[in-house]
């Protein structure tokens, strides 16, 4: 990807449905356990990958419904659409590709031998892709027999070695993502059984494949730390933030930090203390400006006072706060510059916008963290606050 300058340290390629994202999971927990974990250790210097069945339009529907991350690179229609980046540019050269290896004509002839197959819903039929209901128990046959019949005809998949790669999968549309040679592979506790018996089949004896005892993205979180990947622990799995301080400590973590603290305090999930207050305010420059997505500007000591009214005001209530594509730059000796999407759910309201923060690291230990200078948010098109007053920080 362009926005690294070296080898991604890590790649994560997951599944979305039951792997990254748990639908039993009403409060999508171990997804923002996970947002917080990638976005303060490896957005900077890693990739993330989705790969999913849905069509665009259903994968766009489900990010909508949860609170999840942009990728760098999104994988869609079980492999036959790949786009880039928060505008989803197609890669052109994958379709080129495609072009060269595809005959709809044969595959429409060739399924329309199985009476067991049933067309999906037109959204979910595609250029590259025909789509297919299959009852449980005949999957395994008539994908074994298809798969031979394509062969036949000149279909077959090619691939590149990915490097420091995790992939992560519930089902056996993912069993593919196993076979690459080298790559660190998990499935979610959850997952199906045809998975299951596929690595019993063919993978049982490979290290680098696990079956994690967390579900979905608490399963993928056991796996960095089970192949000593990078940092494991979220920081939504630290109550005490000063436990929370990385080694190799990254001005991404300093972001996620403080509005996991902003999370905290509205729900009275943490004791009210002034000490919290007044660190805050000794974090900050006397000259610090805040400025709200409304356009007014903010003292130090005005923010101090918001946060001083607003603790406990979401106790009981739906409220999670998130941040999603943290950047990094260093743009002078000891100061940050940093741009990033700020999210909030609050009831049944969804509201983000695009914050940019100057963070000094001058005259401070990596325990102390960095002092912030200013941060200046502005609504995302379409994802105003109903009520700007409800907007903290």
């Amino acid at each position: 990807m362009d926005r690294l300058n070296s080898s991604a340290r890590l790649m994560i390629v997951s599944d979305l449905d039951h792997t990254m994202v748990d639908h039993h999971d009403p409060e999508n927990l171990s997804l923002l356990r996970f947002n917080a974990l990638w976005e303060a250790y490896y957005r900077h210097d890693s990739l993330l990958v989705f790969s999913t069945g849905r069509s665009p339009t259903l994968y766009k529907e489900l990010r909508k419904e949860k609170p999840m991350l942009t990728p760098d690179i999104t994988i869609m229609s079980v492999g036959t659409e790949i786009t880039y980046g928060t505008s989803m540019v197609p890669d052109e050269g994958w379709v080129e590709v495609l072009n060269k290896k595809w005959d709809r004509n044969i595959v429409t002839e060739e399924t329309s031998k199985f009476p067991e197959l049933k067309l999906q819903a037109e959204t979910e039929q595609r250029p590259h892709k025909v789509s297919f209901y299959v009852q449980k128990d005949k999957a395994q046959e008539v994908m074994k027999a298809l798969s031979e019949k394509f062969v036949k005809h000149g279909f077959k998949t090619e691939g590149k070695l990915p490097q420091n790669t995790l992939v992560c999968g519930d089902s056996g549309n993912d069993a593919e993502l196993f076979t690459i040679p080298e790559v660190h592979g998990v499935m979610v506790s959850n997952a199906q059984e045809e998975l299951l018996q596929w690595h019993a089949e063919n993978a049982k004896n490979n290290p680098k494949v696990i079956h994690a005892t967390e579900r979905c993205a608490a399963g993928i979180i056991q796996a960095i730390g089970h192949f000593n990947l990078g940092p494991s622990k979220s920081p939504r799995d630290v109550m005490d933030s000063s436990d929370s301080v990385p080694e190799n400590f990254e001005p991404g973590h300093d972001i996620v930090r403080f509005f996991l603290f902003l999370e905290r305090w509205r729900r009275a999930e943490m004791e009210y203390s002034e000490l919290y207050l007044a660190g805050l305010k000794a974090l900050s420059f006397p000259s610090s400006v805040f400025v709200h997505p409304s356009g007014i500007e903010q003292s130090i000591l005005d923010c101090t006072n918001v946060l001083r009214r607003s603790y406990g005001d979401k106790q009981g209530k739906r409220y999670r706060v998130w941040v999603d594509q943290v950047t990094t730059t260093e743009i002078g000796s000891n100061i940050w510059l940093l741009k990033f999407n700020k999210w909030e759910i609050s009831g049944d309201e969804r509201r983000g916008c695009v914050a940019t923060v100057l963070l000094s690291s001058e005259d401070l230990s990596p325990s102390e963290g960095f002092t912030w200078v200013h941060m200046h948010q502005t609504w995302l098109d379409g994802a105003g606050a109903k009520d700007h007053t409800d907007w903290v920080c």
